[in-house]
């Protein structure tokens, strides 16, 4: 997966966890792609203090990942959507019935998942 795009998901989901000099030197780097001297200069803090919290952040972010797995299941029911809209795109192509009771089966077997 793409690392900036796994910054932004545990972000997301994770984000609101972190204090507010955190959350805006995480968003710095990551989101508005600012150098290490351009959030220091900003925060008025060295370079190894704004690299320091980032990685942190990371850290920290990273572990609620490994216990709570939000962005995971996220990544799987994203994927496993992408599956049933091309199975419906070709139940449409086809008529094919059988289709159409798979995506209804994944569909349900996705709701008892939540």
């Amino acid at each position: 997966m793409d690392e900036i795009l796994h910054q932004s998901l545990l972000y997301d989901f994770y984000g609101e966890l972190l204090n507010e000099n955190q959350k805006k030197i995480y968003e710095m780097y990551v989101f508005e792609n600012l150098s290490l001297a351009e959030i220091a200069e900003a925060r008025g803090i060295s370079r190894q203090g704004v690299f320091e919290t980032f990685k942190r952040c990371s850290g920290i972010l990273e572990h609620y990942e490994e216990k709570l797995h939000m962005v995971a299941q996220y990544r799987m029911l994203e994927d496993k959507l992408s599956e049933l809209k091309r199975t419906l795109q070709a139940y449409r192509k086809d008529k094919d019935e059988a289709r159409l009771s798979f995506v209804e089966s994944e569909i349900d077997r996705i709701c008892n998942e939540l």
